[in-house]
């Protein structure tokens, strides 16, 4: 028993080893497990890792493969770059920065108040102690009519002029008034269409303008003739019904010849050109109906208080009438003065005269049309001190900029596109060569067919090499993708060497037209082929003589600054043009009111120099006085705000005293007198077809004198 429990102990001692044995086991086959496990997780950890691995080696081996064509898209920016080199909005010092502001509309469609607004509003900005300066757009655009002292000063040389001549207050303020009621209505018409028609400020300044210079002289006409009348003994009815069916009819067929040349401005094809003519016309049209219709109304009232006491006085009774003829007509027919110098050495006259205009008009030879820009304005101006720092901190071409626009072919990648804009702006580099500054990429359109540039020339907007630019890159093609593309170049710089370019084509043109105009309707009026040849030819040396004058004055600078002009530089482009016909129809004026008196007194029998001298003493009086007149009215607006408007006033003031003293009472009675009876001839089949068109009103006095038996007092 006592075995059997040793061995049952023995046996449950062997047990429990068993036992531990066991757990032993299961501890280290757990851990054999978990060893397991824990080899799987870091397999798998590791496979993880070698895909990544292998997933960078993919991106580097991609990267690797980008680079060349990274490469050569970040050498095609640098070379985008490079070519935008010489464009920046801060002066290198940092001192200075340019900053623009765009509008919805074109700048000069957009109100005066507008611009005045943005101007006042950006001043009144914190700016942190910057002072800003506007360039010509802003500050001449904002400045609308601006001043007229010259005008008044004009019309106050105007109203002494009559004052001497007339020698009562109320004959001298006459024309003045009727001259300011028909540029109000003129001036007030034609800005009433400027909501319907496009037009700028030199539009109604040209007919303000016209509008008094031609407004003083027609009234002036009619004035004249009416006073003549009175002297001789003619009732105020009568002599007012006279003057305006004779000097009224002249007015009219020379408001004619200035309306016709002002409209046939039309045919240059340039649209702003055209508005002017237009405007500058109807202005005409107004004042000559003013002169033929108020003027007379006013002579009613006035009377006899047009004319001095004394003068009136001298035709009181039939004798001192009868008196004042016979000493009139014995006065008329001796060369006095002037003309007495001119007749006593005819040839010698032709001669110095003709010289003299050729050598005023030697410097048209070197005219260049453009148009103004800053740089042309005044020193003590906003617009040019604006220019001035530009130029003086980025160069004057910041001012210049020229838009290339370029049509690619379709379907080009991003990086045929970008390759496209480096040929082509190497190409503009290329072609422009040192009048380029700089080449500035302005982006595309999303299909890529439309490319633009910004082009900086090395040169101010109005100089040579800007304008030789210019044609330069328009030659320019560039091979694009199987295609030769070529440049189209816009802008304000360029558009205003377009405009010039056009003028100047239109110019020999238009002077055609209007000189072979004239040589037509003077066929009509004096019946003769040789009278009507020396007024287009007259017409034609005055015209250049103008030309010769404005380039000497405003391009070459010859005593610029005692016009004012600071800066010269290129004729204004449309003012050869607007010189023609607007001195067409004033030179007409002139040429009739002197050369039908010469006709008719030729026609009543007198030989041909007392013809000649009969006619210049008939007219000259108020054909000076009438002279004077435009020339003060036109000079007024020499020393306007506008720099457009300069040129204009003295190039008009410049020819009509050229055409009024020089061609009309110089050379046309020296040639008339050397022509003699020739002056008049005609061909009689010519002759037989020329309608009578009597612009004097001749047929008339003589009905009127018939009537009225010897013509004295009724």
């Amino acid at each position: 028993m006592e075995q059997l429990n040793t061995q049952q102990a023995q046996l449950a001692e062997q047990q429990n080893t068993l036992n531990q044995q066991r757990d032993t086991l299961t501890e280290s086959q757990k851990q054999v497990d978990a060893g397991r496990a824990e080899i799987a997780s870091k397999k798998e950890e590791l496979a993880e890792g070698q895909k990544k691995l292998d997933k960078q080696r993919d991106q580097l081996q991609k990267s690797e493969n980008e680079l060349p064509a990274q490469r050569e898209q970040l050498e095609r920016q640098q070379k985008l770059y490079d070519f935008a080199a010489g464009y920046r909005m801060v002066s290198e010092d940092q001192s200075t920065a340019i900053a623009t502001v765009s509008f919805k509309k074109k700048i000069f469609e957009v109100p005066s108040a507008d611009l005045q607004k943005v101007m006042s509003d950006i001043e009144s900005a914190n700016l942190h102690g910057a002072t800003v300066h506007f360039d010509a757009n802003l500050s001449e655009s904002a400045l609308g009519g601006g001043s007229h002292t010259g005008e008044v000063a004009g019309m106050v040389i105007a109203f002494i002029v009559l004052m001497i001549m007339l020698g009562t207050f109320v004959a001298a303020g006459l024309p003045i008034l009727m001259s300011l009621v028909g540029v109000v209505v003129g001036v007030l018409g034609t800005l009433s269409l400027s909501s319907l028609i496009q037009m700028s400020s030199t539009a109604y300044t040209l007919g303000l303008m016209l509008g008094l210079a031609v407004g003083i002289d027609y009234s002036l006409f009619i004035l004249n003739r009416y006073r003549t009348n009175l002297l001789e003994g003619m009732p105020k009815n009568r002599a007012i019904a006279l003057a305006n069916g004779t000097s009224g009819n002249a007015v009219i067929f020379a408001a004619s010849t200035v309306i016709i040349a002002l409209v046939a401005l039309n045919v240059t094809g340039i649209p702003f050109l055209g508005v002017m003519g237009n405007a500058a016309a109807f202005c005409v049209v107004v004042a000559a109906l003013i002169a033929v219709t108020l003027t007379p109304a006013v002579l009613s009232l006035a009377g006899a208080r047009i004319m001095p006491k004394k003068l009136w006085a001298s035709v009181d009774t039939p004798q001192k009438i009868v008196e004042r003829r016979v000493q009139d007509a014995e006065r008329t027919e001796k060369p006095n003065g002037w003309l007495r110098l001119v007749l006593a050495r005819p040839l010698l006259a032709l001669v110095v005269g003709t010289l003299a205009l050729l050598a005023v008009a030697a410097p048209m030879l070197q005219m260049r049309l453009g148009l103004p820009d800053a740089s042309n304005y005044p020193s003590d101006s906003a617009a040019y001190k604006s220019y001035a720092l530009v130029k003086d901190k980025f160069g004057e071409s910041m001012s210049a900029p020229l838009v290339a626009v370029a049509h690619t072919p379709a379907d080009m990648s991003e990086e045929q596109a970008q390759q496209a804009q480096i040929d082509i702006a190497s190409a503009v580099k290329e072609h422009g060569g040192a009048n380029v500054q700089a080449v500035v990429p302005g982006g595309m359109t999303d299909d890529r067919t439309l490319m633009i540039f910004q082009v900086i020339p090395a040169h101010s907007a109005s100089s040579v090499e800007t304008e030789e630019l210019v044609h330069e890159l328009r030659a320019v093609t560039v091979p694009v993708q199987g295609s030769e593309v070529s440049l189209g170049i816009a802008g304000q710089t360029s558009g205003n060497i377009d405009v010039s370019e056009v003028l100047a084509q239109k110019l020999p043109l238009y002077l055609g037209v209007v000189m072979g105009l004239s040589f037509l309707v003077l066929i009509l009026v004096f019946r003769s082929i040789m009278v009507p040849l020396v007024a287009s030819v007259g017409f034609l040396f005055s015209v250049l003589a103008s030309f010769g004058a404005v380039v000497s004055i405003y391009q070459l600078g010859f005593m610029s600054s005692l016009f004012g002009v600071d800066h010269p530089g290129p004729v204004l482009s449309f003012l050869p043009t607007l010189l023609i016909g607007i001195l067409f129809g004033l030179a007409m004026d002139y040429q009739m009111f002197l050369v039908t008196g010469m006709r008719e007194a030729y026609v009543h029998g007198k030989d041909a120099v007392t013809a000649v001298v009969t006619g210049y003493n008939h007219a000259v009086r108020v054909v000076v006085a009438a002279a004077i007149i435009m020339i003060s009215v036109f000079g007024g607006f020499i020393f306007a705000d506008s720099t457009m408007i300069r040129p204009m006033g003295f190039g008009l003031a410049f020819g009509v005293l050229v055409d009024a003293f020089i061609v009309r009472m110089t050379l046309t009675p020296a040639i008339m007198a050397l022509l003699g009876d020739k002056a008049w001839w005609m061909p009689k089949w010519l002759d037989r077809l020329t309608p009578n068109m009597d612009v004097e009103g001749a047929g008339l006095s003589e009905k009127i004198q018939r009537e009225s038996g010897s013509g004295g007092f009724e």
